[in-house]
């Protein structure tokens, strides 16, 4: 049977086999003297492709372990006079049991080379579906979760941690939503992380949209703020901007830096692979040479060091540790997969490469700037009164507000039980924490102003040039969400009307209700003047940083020239004299302007000269002078008159 925690193909047949099993995973079953008998695993929803089987309530050994070391005479010993079960097979099932392991290899490669390139792979995320769980169940991050029921009279809040959430969400395989008191207008589900177990849990739930959960597992700080209307749920994905007290660590905080139909990697990968294995699950095999479990992370070379070859990887950690192969031996492993370890490889070195330009870009940058945190957050309206938002930092510091708000029965947001209102009221309050951005930057530019105009300084110019490039990466992340709420308050029921299928005769006389309520567009409208206040600061600001860095190359271009036309005045008053100094000091006998003159000759040539030179020299800046002087004497008299 195939091992626990391997790869199975559709027809539940392992494809990870150890090279040392392969004749012995087949044997003769009693009731059939023509077909060999294997083990079908059950896979839930009828799928079963790539599947991770992990069973933690079984014992420390396998069974094929026990019946192993109970029965030495079972087939699969093939000891003490026994025959193996392959040797009793006839030529011609050989053959077909060939056949089916090379198919077998061939779809777990072609599987696991999807996986890692992910193009054309199926879009979105369907957490129901095996294959999907095992690409991203290794994500793990301990979530700050907050669950509020409120109206109008009275709320309660609930805070729970990864497991208490995923029991509180209750059986996945049943339809029923979490109970609900009957005073509840509006719940909102507060989720500080993302972790799988929490994401599967709610979005099985509550049937998020697969590509709604593509976003929130490939969301960085580069991708641009939208809505999107699906018929359960309306998704809103929202940059969010925060003024950082301490420079940011580098990099944005994603899952992944690779397409958005690849697999993302784990957030904080363990140090040790044996403690990543324990959470996965145990091995239960034992090898053929008695020695213990291996590791269910542990890589191809470190299970062909201990005896035990795989045909094919079991996991993603085997793709990365076959990397370290070199082409001799990774093709004496599987030749197959030496096409998919060189593209891994390739783009792991691109990726580190990229990073490296990013580090050194970002360490050249560091001087007096507005340090901001951007991250993605996400949204889910439901017409049912259900709200969930997911942030990536495992706390919910930045929705405190709200939730402050909300435990006040004064406030408008309490009083009404609208939940659009609340989706107003958390963008709000990431424009307010944009306009925060925006007010340090004003300052910001009022101090680089200030030196500017007292004495430029290369230095100065330096960080108006990244203050510049960063104000122009900020309204680049925020102006999409001035379209994202006008779109809300504009076209809000008429995206509802395009999820009806109008064909259908049974949809005609369905009354379309968009997800935004008359009152929270009309606050919304509020939040979109902030948002042209903010786009409008930017450019502004931009525009200014840019007139400051062209003021002081102006400046510094004048003090030049001014340089230069005084030394051109200089050489101008002196021309003279050192021509009649050098006529003098020539060295003729006889020489009669020295010998029957005395020094007074000098003077009496260079003094007309010079009277004349010197007014023809100046006379543009003479002419100047006299025009400023009508142009005073002018405005001194029309304050008289005045």
């Amino acid at each position: 049977m195939p091992r626990e925690n391997s790869l199975s193909d559709s027809e539940g047949r392992s494809l990870t086999p150890d090279a040392s099993d392969e004749e012995d995973d087949i044997f003769v079953s009693p009731s059939s003297a023509n077909y060999p008998q294997r083990p079908n695993p059950t896979i839930g929803h009828g799928l079963a492709e790539l599947v991770r089987v992990t069973s933690k309530a079984q014992s420390k050994k396998s069974i094929r372990s026990k019946i192993s070391r109970v029965n030495p005479l079972s087939p699969r010993s093939g000891g003490l006079g026994q025959p193996s079960g392959w040797a009793a097979l006839p030529p011609k099932e050989r053959f077909r049991t060939a056949v089916r392991k090379v198919m077998s290899m061939q779809r777990g490669t072609t599987l696991l080379g999807n996986i890692s390139t992910g193009i054309g792979a199926e879009p979105g995320i369907d957490p129901r579906r095996p294959v999907v769980d095992a690409q991203y169940n290794h994500i793990h991050e301990e979530c700050e979760i907050e669950i509020m029921d409120y109206s109008a009279i009275r709320n309660t809040t609930r805070k729970m941690n990864n497991e208490e959430f995923v029991h509180f969400m209750g059986d996945l395989e049943s339809d029923d939503l979490p109970p609900r008191d009957p005073w509840v207008k509006v719940r909102w589900i507060n989720i500080g992380g993302i972790s799988w177990d929490v994401i599967k849990a709610v979005s099985i739930k509550y049937h998020l949209h697969p590509l709604s959960l593509e976003d929130v597992f490939h969301g960085h700080s580069r991708t641009r703020s939208k809505a999107d209307y699906y018929t359960r749920h309306l998704f809103l994905r929202v940059l969010c901007h925060e003024v950082a007290a301490d420079e940011p660590l580098f990099g944005p905080h994603s899952f992944t830096s690779a397409p958005r139909t690849a697999s993302p990697e784990p957030i904080d990968p363990p140090s040790d692979p044996e403690k990543m294995g324990d959470k996965l699950a145990e091995s239960d095999d034992f090898t053929k040479y008695g020695s213990g479990p291996t590791s269910n992370v542990a890589t191809l070379v470190q299970r062909r060091s201990n005896g035990r070859t795989s045909i094919l990887p079991t996991n993603r950690t085997d793709l990365k540790g076959s990397i370290s192969i070199d082409e001799k031996s990774a093709s004496s492993t599987s030749t197959g997969l030496t096409g998919l370890i060189a593209k891994e490889a390739a783009k792991q070195q691109t990726r580190a490469k990229r990073r490296k330009d990013e580090a050194a870009v970002h360490a050249l940058k560091k001087g007096d700037r507005v340090h901001v945190n951007v991250s993605p957050m996400f949204f889910f309206l439901f017409r049912d009164g259900t709200v969930i938002s997911i942030s990536q930092s495992p706390n919910l510091r930045f929705t405190a507000p709200i939730s402050f708000r909300l435990r006040s029965r004064d406030t408008v947001l309490r009083q009404s039980a609208d939940p659009s209102l609340l989706l107003h009221a958390m963008l709000d309050l990431v424009v307010d924490r944009a306009i925060e951005v925006v007010d340090s930057y004003h300052a910001l530019l009022i101090k680089f102003e200030r030196e500017i105009l007292l004495r430029p300084k290369m230095r100065t110019v330096k960080e108006l040039h990244i203050m510049s490039g960063d104000l122009i990466l900020h309204k680049r992340t925020l102006d999409p969400i001035k379209t994202l709420i006008y779109g809300l308050r504009r076209y809000d029921v008429d995206r509802c009307a395009a999820l009806i299928d109008s064909s259908n005769p049974d949809n005609k006389d369905i009354k379309v209700v968009g997800f935004m309520s008359h009152k929270a567009k009309i606050y919304l409208a509020d939040v979109f003047d902030h948002t042209e206040y903010i786009l409008a600061s930017l450019d502004m600001f931009a525009g200014i940083a840019e007139n400051l860095i062209a003021y002081s190359f102006n400046v510094a271009s004048y003090e030049m020239n001014d340089v230069m036309r005084r030394l051109t005045i200089a050489t101008i008053v002196c021309l003279p004299l050192t021509l009649l100094t050098g006529y003098f000091g020539m060295n003729f006998q006889p020489f009669w302007a020295v010998n029957n003159n005395s020094d007074l000759l000098f003077w009496k040539i260079a003094l007309p000269i010079m009277v004349v030179v010197i007014p023809l020299s100046i006379w543009g800046d003479m002419v100047r002078g006299w025009h400023y002087i009508q142009k005073k004497a002018l405005l001194r008299n029309s304050l008289k008159v005045c």
